[in-house]
């Protein structure tokens, strides 16, 4: 009875982690079009100056990066999960406009939010994971096998090199075009997935 308790356990823990993941990626989207419906222009893009957002006041007083302001979200492939790009500025904004939650001073590295199970979530624009155009992509570096197969099943149609979540097989992996092997999940594999915003 006490081990059916502790595997009870352990399946509750794992199906909220996998609630939260997914909480995060859809709440990423509506904050992203949220965004857009507000000041019409693109998180991460806002700009031209940081004293142009810093004039709106309030949260907006404590940002320190800005955008170019060009109508495009430049977060390559390579950029997904570093704060180069404009991957800090994207996380920023939604801070300051109070579509997510933190600290929109919050810089470097550490401006990228952390997934249930502990890894980086980024976004980039790119067309990886056997994409055939550029689009923007919402992603979790480190997620367990069952935990990406959960996911792709809540939020897609649960297959990883089709759909609008896919997966990358490996560890702290980049988003790439490496398709996942037989298109299975291995429940013993780490992988890096993406959606689409």
């Amino acid at each position: 009875i006490l081990l059916a308790g502790v595997l009870k356990g352990q399946e509750l823990i794992e199906n909220a982690r996998v609630k939260d993941a997914a909480n995060i990626i859809n709440g990423t989207a509506a904050a992203y079009n949220s965004y857009i419906d507000r000041y019409g222009r693109l998180p991460g893009d806002d700009g031209p100056t940081v004293q142009t957002l810093q004039n709106r006041g309030g949260s907006w007083s404590t940002v320190t990066t800005a955008g170019d302001n060009d109508g495009v979200i430049e977060i390559t492939a390579g950029q997904t999960f570093t704060a180069q790009g404009e991957q800090v500025p994207f996380w920023q904004h939604l801070r300051a406009a109070g579509f997510i939650k933190g600290d929109p001073a919050t810089s470097d590295l550490s401006a990228l939010p952390r997934h249930p199970w502990g890894g980086l979530v980024g976004v980039t624009f790119s067309a990886v994971q056997g994409r055939p155009a550029q689009r923007l992509l919402v992603c979790m570096r480190d997620v367990p096998g069952k935990g990406a197969v959960a996911l792709d099943r809540q939020l897609d149609d649960g297959v990883p090199n089709t759909g609008t979540l896919r997966a990358t097989a490996g560890a702290a992996q980049t988003p790439n075009n490496t398709p996942v092997p037989n298109n299975v999940y291995n429940e013993a594999q780490i992988y890096t997935i993406c959606q689409e915003i």
